[in-house]
């Protein structure tokens, strides 16, 4: 639809000739000879911009310029001044218009002019409809309005109310710890703790301790009784997160738990009850993982009552948009600066970027660029140079022949971690590998350096 512009001039034969030429434009035009008439004119129809002139009798331009403001603030305005009269044009400005142009017009000038006025316009009530979208479909910290994304939360509504163990499956940065938050939020168990653990990020030993807790000296530096996850979620949800990378041994006494609710800490000798609702997550294809018998397949039916497939960020239509803003305004509040939202070039590269890393990618580029932004909005410059170049994402690293395998895997992990900002279930997704076997890597060449100054 064309955008419209309303001519402000009491010489007809200016407004007649701005008028054959913003049309030869593309755009609508309609024409006032007066400021009066002008805001007749505003309050009868849209207007996108107003083209005026400065001095008119009666209600001057800049007189102008302050009813329409008053009246519609998001509404564009271009003053057309005199040589002698500059000066009243940057008074202008600083009352809100977006530029001048000096008479006589040229005409590519004007064009110009008119033409980014209104982008800015565009861009502004487009900022505000992500807003008002916002409001209007966030539940809690999930926002998306994609189909995917509408039949996944349909299902979170219908599911959350049961106590039913629920899987989360997806690809790492999906959102899977969110979902498994709205779930709480939306159950019965909303005001009990919601009680989170990450598999991957502990050994064997670590893991089943902090799962089912210990009696003081079940073991050497077991000084006191240690309460377990599983303790502290009673009544409540307990969001088990990498579940496959558990241990075999502590697959065994999960699964006794789902199975019979019963459990007990390690040196331990009561049977304790746990009234806890089990919300489970992986990145990895878990029948493979069943296959593969690295997860029991008994746990796996225990652990698959109801599923739930997190969709891919570049298959959620729409919702790119929509998350953007949201990370801009919290994060903008978080760093107290004032970013009203993104240029449309910004928005483009956004859009057009497949996100490999997910939501939890779109969040770190938008943290980043909210912290590096000197604008009201964020610019193409201030994205990662991935985004920006279009270059899906992809770092090139170089070997030359004959380096060893531990080094090319040392150096791959490290600039892989560097890309998605430290997090290591993304990295790993990338990569392919476990969140272990980095947690893993890590510890070995801490212990490489250790020796290497020893």
């Amino acid at each position: 639809m064309p955008q419209t512009i309303l001519v402000v001039d009491d010489d007809p034969s200016n407004r007649v000739t701005l008028e054959r030429l913003l049309r030869r434009e593309g755009y609508d035009v309609s024409h006032a000879e007066s400021g009066r008439q002008a805001m007749e004119n505003l309050r009868e129809q849209a207007v996108d911009l107003v083209l005026t002139d400065l001095k008119m009798p009666g209600m001057s331009g800049l007189d102008l310029l302050k009813a329409v403001r008053a009246v519609d603030p998001e509404v564009e305005v271009v003053v057309m001044t005199a040589y002698g009269t500059v000066e009243t044009a940057v008074e202008a400005m600083k009352e809100g218009a977006y530029d001048f142009v000096a008479k006589p017009l040229k005409r590519i000038e004007l064009v110009t002019t008119v033409r980014k006025a209104l982008e800015k316009r565009s861009l502004q009530i487009e900022n505000r409809h992500l807003r008002e979208q916002l409001g209007a479909i966030g539940r809690g910290e999930v926002v998306g309005q994609s189909d995917v994304m509408r039949v996944l939360l349909d299902e979170v509504e219908q599911v959350a109310p049961s106590d039913a163990t629920v899987l989360l499956s997806g690809e790492s940065g999906t959102g899977k710890g969110r979902i498994a938050q709205l779930l709480h939020r939306m159950s019965r168990r909303r005001n009990q703790r919601f009680i989170t653990l990450n598999c991957a990020a502990l050994p064997e030993s670590l893991l089943e301790s902090e799962l089912f807790g210990y009696e003081k000296g079940a073991f050497t530096g077991a000084n006191a009784r240690k309460e377990g996850r599983f303790d502290l979620a009673q009544g409540g949800t307990l969001f088990l997160d990498e579940v496959t990378e558990m241990a075999p041994a502590v697959q065994v006494k999960l699964l006794r738990v789902l199975q019979d609710g019963e459990y007990e800490r390690i040196g331990g000798t009561t049977t304790l009850h746990a009234d806890v609702r089990v919300v489970a997550a992986t990145n990895r294809d878990i029948e493979a993982a069943v296959a593969e018998g690295t997860l029991r397949q008994d746990l796996f039916y225990r652990l698959n009552v109801i599923r739930l497939d997190m969709p891919a960020l570049r298959e959620r239509e729409g919702d790119v948009a929509l998350l953007a803003q949201h990370f801009l305004q919290t994060y903008a509040t978080k760093n107290l600066k004032e970013v009203a939202g993104f240029e449309p070039e910004a928005l483009d590269a956004l859009s057009a970027y497949p996100w490999p890393g997910n939501v939890r990618e779109l969040e770190n580029a938008i943290e980043r660029a909210v912290v590096l932004c000197r604008e009201s909005r964020i610019g193409i410059d201030d994205l990662p140079p991935p985004i920006r170049k279009g270059r899906g994402g992809r770092t090139f690293l170089s070997f030359e022949v004959g380096t060893p395998l531990k080094q090319v895997e040392r150096r791959m992990i490290q600039a892989t971690l560097r890309h998605v900002g430290g997090d290591k279930n993304l990295a790993a997704s990338l990569l392919g590998i476990t969140a272990r076997t980095i947690y893993r890597r890590e510890a070995e060449w801490a212990t490489e350096s250790e020796d290497s100054t020893s």
